[in-house]
């Protein structure tokens, strides 16, 4: 993913990302988030306070169950 004058791009693709709602799957168990992702190919860019915030804490509930 690329920083262009302010505005994230697909490295892939060269395509801005777009807001999208986007399912994740952990340990069987789904969860959806609102993330950038890049309307040609789908990838999705994962932003370290999301990383580190909401999934790490989905994660650690799911594994203490």
């Amino acid at each position: 993913m690329n920083d262009n004058r302010g505005s994230w791009k697909c490295l892939k693709c060269n395509e801005k990302l777009a807001k999208k709602k986007t399912v994740f799957t952990y340990l069987g168990h789904n969860f959806s988030h609102e993330v950038m992702t890049c309307p040609t190919c789908g990838k999705v860019f994962i932003p370290k306070d999301l990383a580190m915030g909401k999934m790490a804490q989905v994660e650690e509930q799911l594994e203490d169950k």
